[in-house]
């Protein structure tokens, strides 16, 4: 697999699932390896010294660091599914939104999840300021089973990380907010083969072993028929 991109990764972090999401559905071939965040393997730090994933290092030695560059290097190869082509609206709007997502949303979700680090920070504001832009993910979904329309895109698959894991704080809170439209959205897509397919846990992988091939076959994010997910 040495000719392949290596992709660095850990399952369970929002950042580097929407990457591999986006690799899947393109079926770029890559070498899979699932560091462990406490004991960094060494290769991954001489790629990318600043030690987060994902990464991924092409053949040709250019080092993708950020999970949107991956996402649109994997889809700007093969893009079966449309998601750089929404229904409504453009790239540049999709692009609007996953800002909001992974700038004050992602913001308040760390102070929200992981108070202990965030000392002197006003929790209650962080909280508000989640809760209203749910809110507005709601309201947009209320007329439409995706983000942009009908079917799946990229801001459906940058974000829903992100609410899986503000979801995943209090599911019992979370089943008894006044959001319908997206814990439809979110079920849906937590449901599908497309998640599953890149979610296998894996071994941690360790210096100078191969990773392993990813991804699996994968089948594709679709609306379905089910209540709530058509409007």
């Amino acid at each position: 697999m040495t000719t392949l991109p290596v992709l660095y990764s850990f399952r369970r972090c929002p950042y580097a699932m929407r990457a591999r999401l986006a690799l899947a559905v393109s079926g770029q071939a890559c070498e899979l390896r699932e560091v462990v965040l406490k004991n960094k393997p060494q290769a991954l730090l001489q790629a990318s010294p600043k030690g987060t994933v994902p990464v991924l290092v092409l053949p040709d030695g250019q080092v993708l660091e950020q999970s949107l560059d991956i996402m649109l290097w994997a889809l700007s190869r093969h893009d079966p599914d449309g998601w750089l082509s929404p229904i409504e609206g453009t790239l540049a709007d999709m692009q609007a939104l996953i800002a909001e997502c992974d700038g004050p949303f992602k913001q308040a979700l760390d102070r929200c999840k992981y108070p202990n680090r965030y000392p002197g920070a006003d929790v209650s504001a962080a909280r508000a300021t989640a809760l209203a832009w749910l809110s507005v993910l709601d309201t947009r979904l209320a007329t439409r089973p995706h983000l942009f329309g009908h079917r799946a895109a990229l801001a459906d698959m940058a974000i829903a990380p992100f609410v899986r894991q503000f979801a995943g704080i209090d599911a019992t809170w979370w089943q008894a907010q006044p959001w319908p439209h997206l814990q439809a959205w979110l079920a849906h897509w937590q449901a599908s083969e497309l998640l599953e397919s890149v979610m296998h846990k894996l071994p941690a992988w360790v210096d100078g072993t191969e990773g392993v091939l990813f991804p699996h076959p994968v089948a594709t994010f679709a609306p379905s028929n089910s209540a709530g997910l058509h409007h």
